[in-house]
């Protein structure tokens, strides 16, 4: 038996991908250590399971999401995501304007354009899920739209950190800023993880926030082009919230909350890493150029823009609130 056979017959196992994430977790609560991971043993054998592990790391995410919420205060994640609701609306108009200019200068279809605009607004795959039917979108648009923005979602956990000290920001300031320039929520919340406690704590409130615009954003597209279409609400973040009213209601239980906050900062290793799984070269042949560089502008656009609105102040965080922890 060949190596690739070999590898071909654990990596169609359930139960590797499971145990290999479930060791991740443990071993590290750095999720960019796990994305890594993920990335290279698609690229270098392929995943016979995409379906299997994109399906399981959504579920992942969405309780990772949720122990998080036992890291701080009820009334920190009303202040925080009441305080960025004008960050994110604006954030969001100005990507929306940026993007679909872009895409005349690309010359994009429409429906890709819009999809591949809408991911790096709101968060990625699931407002490109949440838009594509909304807009009539076919198969191939939302595939190439989702390779586009996986592939720069996963370069923004490995970039942002490194830039994030290079600039001397402050947990605070990078948290916001990696959730108002970075794709998906996992590796907003990843990014911010591997920053700092504080820099987790805004980047998931405001991204979080930042969410909530599915919602309106493909119930309008629906109504605009007569789709009967509903947006699904993100039912997990009500879990978040209500993880932050258990932790204020019940202070006596601080060292729990806090060890099961920490499970969620550990569960996101293993997340990211079935995450990277999925992107392997079949996936990457979907992209093409146009659409990849037209991608490209408009997340460098957004990113410099949103640096220069929170380095200048323009965008803040209410300095007066006080977190749980370091």
């Amino acid at each position: 038996m060949s190596l690739k056979e070999a590898a071909e017959g654990v990596l169609s196992r359930k139960s590797f991908w499971l145990a290999a994430a479930l060791a991740l977790s443990v071993l590290t609560p750095n999720p960019a250590f796990g994305l890594i991971a993920g990335v290279l043993i698609a690229l270098i054998f392929d995943n016979p399971l995409k379906q299997f592990t994109g399906k399981t790391s959504k579920t992942l995410l969405q309780a990772s999401v949720v122990l998080l919420g036992f890291g701080l205060q009820f009334a920190v994640i009303i202040k925080v995501g009441l305080s960025s609701i004008g960050i994110t609306f604006t954030g969001i108009a100005a990507t929306l304007i940026i993007g679909l200019i872009l895409g005349r200068i690309f010359r994009l279809e429409k429906n890709l354009s819009t999809l591949i605009t809408s991911g790096t607004a709101i968060c990625g795959g699931s407002a490109i899920a949440a838009m594509a039917p909304a807009i009539g979108a076919s198969h191939a648009e939302t595939a190439v739209a989702m390779a586009v923005v996986f592939l720069l979602n996963a370069a923004g956990l490995v970039i942002f950190p490194p830039l994030g000290h290079i600039f001397g920001m402050s947990q605070e300031t990078f948290g916001l800023w990696a959730a108002v320039a970075i794709h998906d929520t996992s590796s907003v919340v990843g990014a911010a993880a591997a920053y700092g406690t504080t820099a987790a704590v805004i980047a998931t409130t405001v991204k979080l926030t930042r969410a909530l615009w599915i919602l309106p954003l493909s119930f309008g597209a629906a109504k605009l082009n007569k789709s009967e279409t509903k947006p699904k609400f993100q039912w997990f973040l009500i879990g978040f919230m209500a993880a932050g009213l258990i932790r204020s209601l019940i202070p006596s239980g601080e060292p729990v909350w806090n060890a099961m906050a920490a499970a969620g900062k550990h569960m996101m290793t293993g997340t990211l890493f079935l995450v990277g799984s999925v992107l392997t070269f079949s996936e990457i042949r979907k992209i093409g150029v146009r659409p990849l560089v037209m991608a490209v502008a408009l997340w460098i656009i957004i990113s410099v823009l949103s640096f220069a609105a929170i380095y200048s102040g323009f965008w803040s965080i209410p300095a007066d609130i006080i977190f749980t922890s370091d």
